[in-house]
């Protein structure tokens, strides 16, 4: 009869961090794919004036939304990951929950279809929404760079980077004239992206290097 009271034995699944690791680059392919093809189905639209919320609103929006999902997705599997295969220290932990809530109020951002139609019934809290996922997303990146120095100096030099150019970045497009946000905002996404990227590759090639072992 086994002890119940043993330590149960912890092991990386290299399978699960490749597959968790492919499935978030390919949310961030999805949503820029969705985004190109309601770039060209949208009528009258100004891809370096009309931001992506606006995409998001009337009666394609659907398209955006399927990419809005998709992108979620991606940081959800990335807090998986990270949880998962868990680099050490309180910053990384706290990093987790950051990717996690990101992954909520990027889900929350399309699910509630307040923006682009100016929809104000009820209580609008899209730009909260907003306003967090800037804070949440300028300090994820820095909190995780000391545990992603572990499996690579070039991880945590990455991620610092992409936390500094967050902070100077994203307050700029709240000052910016309505001509020229949308393609601003898409620069913002491709910041986004590289989180999301620079993470799953982690996984990904720590998952390949333990299967090699195996």
């Amino acid at each position: 009869m086994p002890d119940e009271t043993s330590t149960p034995k912890v092991s990386d699944q290299p399978l699960l961090m490749v597959a968790l690791g492919w499935a978030a680059i390919l949310g961030c392919a999805v949503f820029s794919i969705s985004i190109l093809i309601a770039d060209f189905v949208v009528p009258d639209h100004d891809w370096i004036a009309d931001t992506i919320s606006d995409l998001g609103a009337g009666r394609y929006e659907f398209i955006v939304d399927i990419g809005i999902y998709a992108f979620s997705g991606s940081l959800i599997c990335t807090a998986l990951l990270s949880a998962h295969v868990h680099m050490g220290g309180w910053k990384w932990s706290i990093g987790i929950v950051g990717l996690a809530l990101l992954g909520l109020l990027v889900f929350l951002i399309g699910a509630r279809n307040e923006y682009g139609d100016r929809d104000s019934d009820g209580v609008v809290i899209h730009i909260y929404l907003v306003y967090g996922l800037g804070a949440i997303m300028a300090a994820v990146p820095w909190l995780m760079s000391q545990g992603a120095r572990r499996a690579g100096r070039r991880y945590g030099a990455i991620l610092v980077a992409i936390s500094l150019i967050w902070v100077v970045s994203a307050p700029v497009f709240f000052l910016l004239p309505d001509s020229v946000d949308g393609l601003y905002e898409r620069y913002l996404g491709v910041i986004a992206f590289a989180l999301v990227i620079t993470l799953a590759r982690l996984f990904i090639k720590r998952g390949q290097m333990l299967h090699g072992a195996r």
